[in-house]
């Protein structure tokens, strides 16, 4: 298991994460933002767990963006 957690407040819109695993995140058309496909928001961070074949994609996209705003972690 896998959990994926992201600021999106801080997100700058860069579309690295989309690059990396376009199948977990999206660019909004509302604010041109990231979102994290599933996540749930809670104090401003949204979070979402998801199984062990999106680690290596998500962990990239943690890699490439540039304000570090996407935490993955295994549990």
């Amino acid at each position: 298991m896998v959990r994926i957690t992201q600021q999106r407040s801080k997100c700058i819109g860069c579309n690295a994460c989309v690059e990396a695993a376009n199948f977990r995140w999206r660019i909004s058309r509302k604010d041109g933002k990231c979102t994290l496909v599933g996540g749930i928001e809670k104090k401003g961070f949204y979070t979402v767990l998801a199984g062990d074949d999106e680690y290596l994609d998500n962990l990239n996209a943690a890699k490439h963006c540039p304000v570090r705003i996407i935490k993955i972690e295994k549990i």
